[in-house]
């Protein structure tokens, strides 16, 4: 499961394809997120090890930088939260998942997406 800044992080990346640990930073402050560079280059290091985000080494000013790239891990992300709630509350709650996504209003469905990152 990913944290709330994670998720921020690779929505940021999706947005943009590819994004050097700057422009990501810079996109989530223009967002209105304070934090700190080393922050996001830890939250990079990690989701690339944990393998939801790719990387490349490319040079910079005499030096090497990493340029993240989003992957899609749409169904990824789902099946570890499906598999996060049957653990944790046995089939029963994927059944009260499923009866509750099934009984949400157009209304509903608006509030959970004006939520979520841009």
């Amino acid at each position: 499961m990913l944290g709330p800044l994670e998720r921020e992080v690779i929505a940021v990346l999706a947005r943009h394809g590819e994004a050097t640990t700057r422009d990501v930073l810079l996109d989530l402050r223009r967002g209105g997120k304070a934090v700190a560079y080393t922050t996001v280059s830890t939250i990079l290091t990690r989701l690339h090890g944990k393998g939801l985000i790719e990387r490349r080494s490319e040079a910079f000013k005499g030096g090497e930088r990493y340029v993240y790239r989003y992957r899609d891990i749409e169904e990824q992300y789902i099946d570890s939260l499906l598999g996060g709630l049957i653990t944790t509350f046995g089939p029963e709650g994927v059944s009260h998942l499923a009866a509750r996504i099934g009984s949400l209003t157009e209304a509903d469905i608006e509030k959970i997406r004006q939520r979520l990152p841009r």
